[in-house]
C-alpha cells in the first residue's frame, strides 16, 4: 500500500531556506544525525557552519533545508572567490574585512549577494565537506571514508544521498518570467537578471543565443532576395559565398569581445579558477595526490587509454558506419519517390517526394539522442578523473557523430550526386523537421507532463491539516520531482548544428539563415519556459566564456570555407572557364580557398578578443596584485630583519 503524506506540522524555520537535501527513504537515523552535525559544526572542527532543519512530514522521504546567516554567507563569498564591484568602479575579489569598500554594500542587506550566489556558496561548502578521522559513513560500514574524502560524494555513490538542489524564489521567478517570456514582444532579453537568478553559465548561454539570433539577421535579409534570383548567375553566387565566409568569422570574433565585456562586469573574467577535484564517478585504488597531498582514488592512465582506443574508438567508428548505412537507405527511398513521381505525375506523388527527407530527419534526431545516451555511459566507463576531461571527451564523441549523422547526406548530395535541387530540398526539410521535434521534445511535452503532475501534488499537500509553511512544503514537493537540468550541452549542440547548416550550405539555400532566425526566436521562449517551469533550478556556476564550444564553432567556420570553395568549383560557370584543363580548375579553387582561409585568420588576428578598456582594467588588476605581493614580501623581509637585530642585541 502506498503511503501518503502524514498529517504532521512542519517545524518553524529561523532562516531563509536556500538548498534542499533529500536522503534515501531508508537512510539510517545515525547517518542523518551525523550528517546534520557535520553540516552545522564550525569550520575549525571540519564542518560547514551552516544552518539545517528537517522538513520531513512523510515516511516516504527525508528532506532537509539548508541556509546560512548573512555573515556566514559573506565569509563564504570570500572563500568561494566571488568578485564584486568596488566603489571606484573596479572589479575585485570580495574580502570580508574590506566589505565596506564594495559598491552597494549595506550590513545585513540580502541584495548584495544574490540568492543564486548564496546557493553557490552553500554548494561550495557542502562539496568541500570532507572526512576527518572517520573510516566509514556511520550506519554504513561498507561505505569507506578516508581523510580528505568528500562526504557528499561518498553519500551519493553509496545511495544514501538522493539529490541536492537549490530552491526557486517564487517572487523573483514571477518577476523574471513576466519580463522574460510571459509577454511576446520585440526586445532584448533581461540577460543580467537571468544571470543573477540562474548564474553565469545560464546567463552566458542565453546571451550567446540572443547574439547568434541577431547575427543571423543580416544573412537572412540578404538571403531572402537571393533566393528568388536564378542560381545559375555566377556573380551572385560568389558574392553570397564570400559574405557567408566573412560573416562566420566576424560574428565569432565580435562575440569574444562582447562576452569578455559581459563576464568582466559579472566578475567571472578575473575570478581565479579553483583546483579541480576528482569527479564523483571517478574510482580506483586509494593513493596520494602529489599536488594536494590528500588521499584520493588513483587509476592508471594506461588502462584509460586502452579503454579509449580499444573500446571507445571502435564503438564510435561502428556508430558512424551505422549512420552512413542509414543514409544510404534514405537515398534508396529518395530514388524510389522520384521514380514514383515520374510515373504518376500527381499531387500525391509530388507530396511524397518530401516523405523520405522527413523520415530521415526524424531518424537523425532519434539516433542523435540514442548515441548521446550511449556516449555518456561509455565516457563514464573510461573513468576520467576530472569533470573537465570527462566533458571534453564526451563533447568530442558527440560532435563527431552529430557532424557525420547530420551533414553526411548533404555532403553526399553536394559532392557525389551533384544535385543542388535535392540539396536545397534536404537542407530545408532537415532544418524545419529538427526545429519542430526539438521544440516539442525539449519544452512542450515536458511542460505538459510537469503541469499535469503539479496538479496532483498540490491536491496532496493542500489535504494536509497544517497551518505553517504550507507554501514551502508544496514548493519542495513540486520541485523535488522536477527533472534535473543537465547543463547547456544539448542547447549549445543545437546551435552548433544550426551554425553548420547556415555556414556550410546557405550559399546553395539562402533561406537557411531565415529558418535559423525563426528557430532561435522560438528557442528563446521555449528555453525560458524550460528553465522556469520544467526543470529544477540549477546551481549557479561561474563561467568566463562558452568554453570548448568556441573552438567547435571556429572549426566549423574553417570547414565552411573548404565546403563553399568546393561548391564554387562545381558550378557550371566555373567549369566552363576551365574546359581544357581540370587541373587548372583544382589549383584555382585551392588558391581561392587558401586566400579565404588567410583572410579568415587575418580577421581573427586583427579583431582583439577583448575590448581595449577591458584589457587596460585587467592589466591594472595584475599590476596592483604584483605590487601588493612585493609589499607583502618587503614587510616579511623587514620583520625578519628586525628579529635578527633583536637576537643580535640580546646575544
Amino acid at each position: 500500500m502506498k503511503r501518503g503524506i502524514s498529517q504532521q506540522d512542519p517545524p518553524e524555520l529561523e532562516f531563509k531556506p536556500l538548498v534542499v537535501i533529500e536522503l534515501a527513504k531508508d537512510a539510517k537515523a545515525e547517518t542523518r544525525e551525523w550528517l546534520v552535525k557535520k553540516i552545522m559544526d564550525k569550520k575549525k572542527d571540519g564542518g560547514c557552519q551552516l544552518l539545517i532543519k528537517s522538513l520531513t512530514i512523510s515516511e516516504e522521504d527525508n528532506i532537509y533545508v539548508v541556509g546560512a546567516s548573512p555573515k556566514r554567507l559573506l565569509i563564504g563569498a570570500e572563500a568561494a572567490g566571488l568578485v564584486k564591484e568596488c566603489e571606484d568602479g573596479s572589479m575585485r575579489p570580495f574580502i570580508y574585512n574590506n566589505r565596506k569598500e564594495y559598491k552597494n554594500f549595506i550590513e545585513d542587506d540580502e541584495d548584495f549577494i544574490s540568492m543564486a550566489e548564496c546557493q553557490y556558496i552553500i554548494k561550495h561548502d557542502l562539496d568541500n565537506l570532507r572526512a576527518q578521522d572517520e573510516t566509514s559513513i556511520p550506519g554504513y560500514p561498507q561505505a569507506k571514508l578516508y581523510p580528505g574524502k568528500s562526504i557528499l560524494r561518498r553519500l551519493q555513490t553509496s545511495g544514501v544521498l538522493v539529490q541536492v538542489f537549490p530552491l526557486h524564489d517564487k517572487e523573483d521567478l514571477k518577476r523574471l518570467t513576466h519580463q522574460w517570456y510571459r509577454q511576446i514582444r520585440i526586445g532584448f532579453q533581461p540577460i543580467d537578471q537571468i544571470r543573477r537568478y540562474f548564474g553565469d553559465t545560464i546567463g552566458l548561454y542565453f546571451g550567446f543565443l540572443e547574439y547568434f539570433t541577431l547575427a543571423l539577421i543580416p544573412m537572412a535579409l540578404i538571403g531572402i532576395p537571393y533566393y528568388f534570383f536564378a542560381w545559375e548567375d555566377y556573380d551572385k553566387y560568389v558574392i553570397f559565398a564570400t559574405c557567408n565566409l566573412v560573416w562566420s568569422t566576424v560574428i565569432l570574433e565580435i562575440w569574444k569581445r562582447y562576452s569578455s565585456a559581459m563576464t568582466y562586469k559579472w566578475g567571472t573574467l578575473i575570478m581565479k579558477r579553483e583546483f579541480e577535484e576528482p569527479r564523483p564517478g571517478f574510482h580506483g585504488v586509494l593513493g596520494i595526490n602529489p599536488v594536494t597531498g590528500r588521499k584520493e582514488p588513483t587509476y592508471s592512465s594506461l588502462k584509460r587509454q586502452l579503454r579509449i582506443y580499444l573500446v571507445s574508438v571502435p564503438f564510435v567508428c561502428g556508430c558512424l558506419y551505422l549512420s552512413i548505412y542509414v543514409m544510404m537507405i534514405y537515398f534508396d527511398l529518395e530514388n524510389w519517390a522520384i521514380e514514383y513521381d515520374e510515373e504518376q505525375k500527381s499531387t500525391f506523388s509530388s507530396l511524397l517526394l518530401f516523405v523520405p527527407s522527413i523520415i530521415y530527419a526524424v531518424v537523425i534526431e532519434i539516433m542523435n539522442r540514442l548515441y548521446k545516451f550511449a556516449a555518456e555511459h561509455l565516457t563514464s566507463w573510461e573513468n576520467h578523473r576530472l569533470e573537465s576531461s570527462y566533458q571534453n571527451h564526451l563533447i568530442l564523441k558527440v560532435l563527431v557523430f552529430n557532424i557525420v549523422n547530420c551533414f553526411a547526406s548533404l555532403f553526399y548530395i553536394a559532392f557525389v550526386m551533384c544535385d543542388m535541387k535535392l540539396l536545397r530540398q534536404s537542407l530545408a526539410t532537415l532544418l524545419i523537421t529538427s526545429q519542430i521535434l526539438n521544440q516539442f521534445v525539449e519544452a512542450l511535452l515536458p511542460y505538459w507532463l510537469q503541469k499535469r503532475y503539479n496538479r496532483q501534488i498540490k491536491k496532496k499537500v493542500k489535504a494536509l491539516k497544517v497551518d505553517t509553511d504550507l507554501p514551502l512544503l508544496e514548493q519542495i514537493h513540486l520541485e523535488k520531482q522536477m527533472d534535473t537540468y543537465l547543463g547547456t550541452f544539448d542547447d549549445y549542440l543545437e546551435l552548433f548544428l544550426l551554425f553548420g547548416y547556415v555556414s556550410l550550405f546557405s550559399c546553395v539555400y539562402p533561406l537557411a539563415a531565415v529558418f535559423a532566425v525563426l528557430n532561435n526566436l522560438t528557442e528563446l521562449y521555449s528555453d525560458a519556459l524550460k528553465m522556469c517551469r520544467v526543470f529544477k533550478r540549477p546551481f549557479s556556476e561561474p563561467s568566463a566564456s562558452i568554453g570548448v564550444w568556441m573552438l567547435a564553432f571556429e572549426t566549423m567556420g574553417i570547414i565552411s570555407v573548404i565546403t563553399n570553395c568546393a561548391l564554387l568549383g562545381m558550378s557550371p560557370q566555373v567549369n566552363a572557364m576551365f574546359e581544357d584543363s581540370k587541373m587548372d580548375l583544382i589549383l584555382t579553387v585551392a588558391a581561392i580557398e587558401h586566400a579565404l582561409l588567410g583572410l579568415k585568420f587575418i580577421l581573427a588576428f586583427v579583431i582583439p578578443d577583448k575590448p581595449y578598456d577591458i584589457q587596460v582594467k585587467l592589466a591594472r588588476i595584475e599590476f596592483e596584485s604584483l605590487e601588493a605581493l612585493k609589499e607583502k614580501q618587503q614587510m616579511k623581509l623587514s620583520s625578519e630583519s628586525v628579529t635578527e637585530d633583536s637576537d643580535a642585541i640580546y646575544s
